[in-house]
């Protein structure tokens, strides 16, 4: 996904179209939660106008990512529709496209695979919960744990004060 100024001249005439899938693998080795990632498809579009290269994008696929209750894999779609701005450094910005949302780059060609990457990134939540069918994957209990319900969590005796509360029963 990397292309030179010269090849997308022609979109200075006509838009340039293209699409393509891309493998972002990588991904897993900037940010550990991921553990798959599909293949990606990118469509797009180019823009040329006057120094400002301009790609509208759609980005499509799927990450497994952990469940944060149970750790079992949870199929995250990310389906992304954006618009992204490239800039030689060296030239003047007359366009009217705020200068935080432009990818200044220098040389003779525009490498879109890391802003790809960047947006996917941008996506992924903080938790991401499963489906209540995979939910029972979890187990019910463990060692000096085990899940409660609030009302049993009302009626339930500290161990440690059970002692205690013996201490003011009447007797008769």
């Amino acid at each position: 996904m990397k292309w030179s100024l010269q090849q997308l001249s022609i979109a200075k005439r006509k838009p340039f179209t293209f699409e393509e899938e891309v493998d972002l693998s990588s991904l897993k080795d900037l940010n550990p939660d991921i553990r798959s990632v599909s293949p990606f498809l990118v469509k797009g579009e180019v823009h040329y106008t006057g120094s400002m290269v301009t790609f509208q994008l759609s980005i499509t696929g799927e990450l497994i990512l952990p469940c944060v209750r149970t750790l079992a894999d949870v199929v995250f779609p990310i389906d992304l529709h954006v618009k992204e701005h490239f800039h030689p450094t060296n030239d003047y910005v007359t366009a009217d496209v705020d200068h935080d949302e432009i990818h200044f780059f220098e040389g003779e060609t525009i490498d879109l695979l890391p802003v790809v990457q960047e947006l996917i990134l941008l996506e992924i939540p903080i938790q991401v919960y499963a489906e209540s069918e995979t939910e029972r994957l979890a187990p019910p209990s463990g060692k000096d744990w085990g899940i409660v319900t609030e009302e049993e969590h009302k009626n339930r005796v500290d161990p440690r004060l059970a002692d205690l509360a013996k201490f003011f029963e009447k007797k008769d």
